[in-house]
């Protein structure tokens, strides 16, 4: 896909947001604001930042606020070293911080990546704050030991994940590359923007503390249910996230699971395909909530 140019509808965009702190303990948190209404919260995954869903906020902002974090290690939010920072507890309770600063009770949680990763845990850790749950591109967390476990084609394709959780990998990232799945010329200007702000170790104490290492092993006890409405898409061109980590997953959701898989699609969806994943997270929650 050849690179296109938005610089004015993302300027206009960044006119229309708001952007705030939240402290979560000794922690800052800075995330976007637009629309209002119940709120969706939006979480990127790696190597990302907030402003990857300003397709999606821009649309859903019609009747919804819309805001997106940028996750502690990138950007704008800190970007503490300690690998204790980086457990799923604390990445969860972020996320709850955003929650109560936009006064809110619950959040429809959407994330990518990453994003997804946080996004599970909080609909399992925390089922009272969350009203609706969208998954991009993320199995399920018991999905991915699963899969590490039993496939070796998954086990190939994390194979950069083994090189990532070594503990001076982040000395070796090539921060220039992180932008390589792009499409948009005017966004990658603001992804390198944001790359060049945010902590390369930060981002792969992700890696480090919360995905599964060798020897890889399957997740014994049960994980608490997902008891809201959730939507799983999936482009299954994505080389790092195989399609068969959607294998079972309605085991782990007690209420109505939707699973959308993708033809021609990547791992990067919203790079790929974003009028559609706009569209189809949009359609989902009016049918939801409507």
């Amino acid at each position: 896909m050849p690179d296109i140019d938005l610089e004015s509808d993302l300027v206009a965009f960044e006119a229309k947001v708001t952007h705030h702190y939240v402290q979560n303990g000794d922690l800052h948190l800075h995330y976007a604001s637009l629309g209002a209404g119940p709120l969706v919260v939006f979480l990127h995954g790696f190597p990302d930042h907030w402003l990857t869903w300003w397709r999606q906020m821009e649309r859903l902002s019609h009747t919804h606020r819309c805001v997106a974090l940028d996750l502690r290690g990138y950007n704008f939010s800190a970007q503490p070293d300690a690998l204790e920072d980086y457990t799923p507890g604390a990445l969860v309770g972020d996320v709850l911080a955003v929650i109560d600063d936009c006064g809110a009770e619950k959040a429809i949680v959407i994330g990518h990546d990453w994003g997804g990763f946080v996004a599970w845990h909080t609909a399992m850790e925390a089922p009272g704050r969350v009203s609706h749950l969208g998954i991009v591109n993320m199995p399920h967390p018991w999905a991915v030991a699963r899969e590490l476990a039993r496939n070796p084609a998954q086990e190939q394709a994390s194979a950069y994940v083994r090189l990532f959780q070594q503990p001076q990998a982040h000395a070796g990232l090539d921060m220039e590359r992180l932008s390589a799945w792009i499409h948009d010329a005017a966004f990658r200007r603001r992804h390198d923007a944001a790359m060049s702000r945010s902590n390369p170790n930060g981002m792969l104490n992700y890696y480090r503390a919360c995905f599964p290492a060798p020897p890889y092993v399957e997740l014994n006890e049960a994980p608490p249910t997902v008891q809201v409405p959730t939507l799983v898409i999936h482009g299954l061109e994505d080389p790092y996230a195989l399609s068969a980590g959607l294998n079972d997953v309605w085991a782990w959701v007690g209420d109505e699971l939707t699973i959308r898989t993708w033809p021609g699609v990547g791992h990067f969806v919203q790079q790929d395909a974003p009028e559609r994943l706009t569209e189809s997270l949009r359609g989902w929650i009016a049918g939801q909530t409507g």
